[in-house]
């Protein structure tokens, strides 16, 4: 075994639904832009290829917790998300195999910094310090595909204090699934786990400390965090 001049840290993991087993994650990637409604409130309206960014995998924690509101921002947005978790290695994955490289499917919260966001695209400059923040990523329990097949259709929501601020249906992804998996693994060569977001509906905003987030996935799961005061 290798000798480190720092203690290795923690490895980065999820929940799975039913189990006392946890995901490791070992990267994430999130999909800009994918339900058409969520592009036209941000002031887009093309069916351009994906594009994605990420999030490093210690960004994400589970559902239950409490997240301290981040610094650097005063207008914190939701966006609720399907969650795939990669199980097989591939690069250049065709679209016809993609699906054969998921293992399985959860609800996460794409906590996003929208007042950096929109500095950083004024400027042209990367959106990280937007996007790729401490505990960025909340998901929920992991459904393996045995349990949940290959979700195509179904709700997706989000609500703030029990107001429902988000309300679509899987079957408006721009890209479904395995269109994702297949392009992303055009870029980089997916692994065992991997998180890739896939995008959020309509209906994104601001949240505040003390706000109590629920979400869920018609046929995968639900989420809930809380979001805390700011870390002093």
């Amino acid at each position: 075994m290798p000798d480190f001049v720092l203690p290795p840290p923690a490895i980065a993991s999820v929940a799975v639904a039913g189990s006392a087993e946890r995901f490791a994650v070992r990267r994430i990637f999130c999909v800009g832009r994918n339900y058409a409604a969520h592009a036209r409130e941000l002031g887009n309206d093309e069916r351009d290829p994906p594009f994605f960014f990420s999030k490093p995998a210690d960004a994400v924690v589970d559902s239950g917790a409490e997240i301290p509101y981040p610094p650097l921002t005063s207008n914190l947005h939701h966006e609720i998300e399907l969650v795939v978790a990669i199980g097989k290695a591939g690069f250049r994955i065709p679209r016809a195999e993609a699906l054969a490289h998921v293992w399985g499917y959860g609800v996460g919260v794409d906590l996003t910094r929208r007042d950096l966001q929109d500095q950083a695209k004024k400027a042209a400059r990367p959106w990280d310090w937007s996007k790729a923040f401490d505990r960025s990523a909340p998901c929920g329990p992991l459904l393996a595909v045995a349990k949940s097949g290959h979700p195509e259709k179904g709700r997706i929501w989000l609500a703030v204090n029990g107001d429902v601020k988000q309300d679509g249906d899987l079957a408006e992804l721009i890209w479904p699934v395995a269109d994702v998996v297949s392009i992303c693994s055009e870029a980089v060569g997916l692994q065992p786990g991997d998180l890739v977001f896939t995008g959020t509906p309509a209906g994104v905003g601001a949240v505040q400390a003390g706000d109590r987030i629920t979400g869920g996935v018609d046929g995968v799961g639900t989420i809930e965090i809380t979001i805390g005061q700011p870390r002093s």
